[in-house]
């Protein structure tokens, strides 16, 4: 939403407390669980058996190849996502923008820029929120540099992506991701930090005048947590999940047709342009952590290095094309250019560093 100059944040009323009663889910939660889990442990033999029995292709074709991964990956990745967002809801719950916004409100530049990229990781955050959070952020006295460490740390580095990251490459590579897609979130903040390039914000953002009230959040019981669960799942994931078929269809294509080590040839170690290729490809696509990952998983299966696919997923997830369009309603074109420049910088540095040491 585009904010007036001359409108005023209106706090609304108190909301009630939101009171549920806990008992039901809490009794069909663990239920739930083993019913998901009876059901997860049986998808790769299901997945052979629909692609070589009931579709009939041969096994070590491409098709047979492309459609095992298909037809394995798309339930696979849906149920933990599904799982995952659950778990995020509930979390999110205990943490809201109003919160994070008074947590960094006059905090120092190199301090705030930690917390910003820290609190990124489990605040509600999407692209078309991107607006309002930088405005209230700029108006409650948040510098330039902690928002913009907030505004990268926030997609790249959340929870959705790092619990898929684990769960389908391992604590390693989600610890390295964490790690460095927050060092990249830090230190892209200090820089637009000691720019000082405040005047390079549209004017209308500081002429807005934040509310003097403080916005009251509802209590929560852990029937109402729960509940904020699953309305999680109904939202995000009824959301992205035709971004999620997408990438796991290329991923498909890219794992039965793409031959083996081709990829090694040009998203390798030896190949230096490889790292920029990956980020430049990255920027105009549009997608999420659930999105790119079955796209990730097949580049690292054909070869792929590990350094030049972690700069690409961050390329599309912190610099996606459709998220700088929005931001443009509150920064110019020169202070875009320099945020997506810094951050693809660090972007670079991260896939020639992991390329050099893994």
């Amino acid at each position: 939403m585009i904010v007036a100059p001359a409108a005023r944040f209106v706090a609304p009323a108190a909301p009630s407390p939101v009171r549920t009663r806990p008992v039901v889910g809490m009794v069909a939660l663990p239920a739930g669980a083993a019913g998901w889990w009876l059901v997860y442990a049986q998808l790769p033999a299901f997945a052979a058996w629909l692609a070589y029995d009931a579709l009939g292709l041969a096994r070590g074709s491409a098709a047979g190849a492309a459609a095992e991964f298909f037809l394995y990956d798309t339930p696979k990745v849906l149920m933990l996502l599904t799982v995952v967002v659950f778990a995020v809801g509930i979390a999110r719950s205990f943490f809201t923008p109003e919160a994070t916004r008074r947590i960094l409100a006059g905090r120092r530049e190199a301090l705030g820029s930690v917390l910003a990229a820290l609190l990124g990781v489990v605040t509600p955050f999407c692209s078309c929120s991107a607006v309002p959070l930088f405005v209230g952020f700029v108006t409650a006295g948040v510098p330039l540099g902690v928002t913009f460490s907030f505004l990268v740390s926030a997609p790249m580095v959340n929870e959705v992506a790092l619990a898929l990251l684990f769960a389908l490459f391992g604590w390693r590579v989600a610890l390295l991701y964490a790690g460095t897609g927050l060092a990249v979130a830090v230190v892209s903040g200090v820089v637009i930090g000691r720019l000082h390039l405040e005047r390079w914000v549209e004017p209308w953002v500081y002429a807005v005048t934040p509310g003097r009230a403080v916005v009251t959040e509802p209590r929560r019981d852990w029937g109402g947590r729960l509940a904020a669960g699953r309305e999680a799942v109904r939202d995000i994931v009824g959301r992205v999940w035709p971004y999620v078929i997408a990438g796991i269809a290329v991923g498909a294509a890219i794992h039965g047709y793409v031959p083996q080590g081709f990829m090694a040839a040009i998203m390798g170690r030896e190949a230096w342009w490889s790292v920029p290729l990956a980020v430049l490809i990255g920027i105009p696509l549009y997608s999420n952590a659930a999105g790119i990952l079955p796209v990730v998983q097949a580049l690292l299966a054909k070869g792929a290095a590990l350094g030049t696919v972690l700069a690409f997923m961050m390329a599309v997830i912190a610099l996606s094309l459709p998220e700088m369009v929005i931001l443009r309603r509150v920064l110019t074109v020169r202070l875009i250019a320099v945020f997506v420049g810094v951050v693809a910088a660090g972007i670079l540095l991260v896939g020639y560093l992991f390329n050099v040491v893994l």
